[in-house]
């Protein structure tokens, strides 16, 4: 694939793809979309534009913290998610930037359904991503997690990658 042939459907299609890998919990899998030099961060709630040096984030991994989190997940030891919580997720009104740009600005909304121990939980928010062509395909540069909560309640913590 080249910069040239990227559509539309292709972006849409690899956000289906990450979306399907998390659901499915095959996060080695999921680091992988990621770029060498990616970055995966989730803001405090309420100040999307914050500065990771001045502000505490949920999240704010490099490539190597991502893929550590995902491996440790994966893990028996992470109590919280052991066993692994059932998602359901779904990305809509998605806008794809030039596809002409070396890096693809997209932004959608998120709803991820989780359910554990027979209890409910529903985030909701917007992904930025960052999308580059990478190896004949396309591949995160950075993906920025907006909550759209007013505090993690009833949640409490995010235990899972949004």
């Amino acid at each position: 694939m080249t910069v040239a042939t990227i559509t539309r459907q292709d972006v849409v299609n690899f956000l289906y793809t990450e979306a399907k890998l998390l659901d499915e919990w095959k996060l080695t899998e999921w680091a992988a979309l990621f770029t060498e030099d990616a970055s995966y961060t989730i803001p405090p709630i309420g100040d999307p534009d914050a500065n990771p040096k001045d502000s505490l984030f949920f999240v704010h991994d490099t490539r190597a913290r991502l893929q550590e989190r995902a491996e440790r997940l994966l893990k028996k030891e992470a109590h919280v998610e052991y066993p692994h919580s059932t998602t359901l997720r779904n990305y809509h009104n998605i806008m794809v930037g030039d596809l002409d740009s070396p890096v693809i600005r997209v932004e959608c909304n998120f709803t991820t359904h989780r359910t554990k121990r027979e209890v409910l939980d529903t985030f909701i928010g917007r992904h930025i991503y960052e999308i580059v062509q990478m190896n004949n395909g396309l591949a995160i540069k950075s993906k920025k997690v907006i909550l759209h909560l007013d505090s993690l309640r009833p949640q409490g913590k995010i235990s899972l990658i949004l």
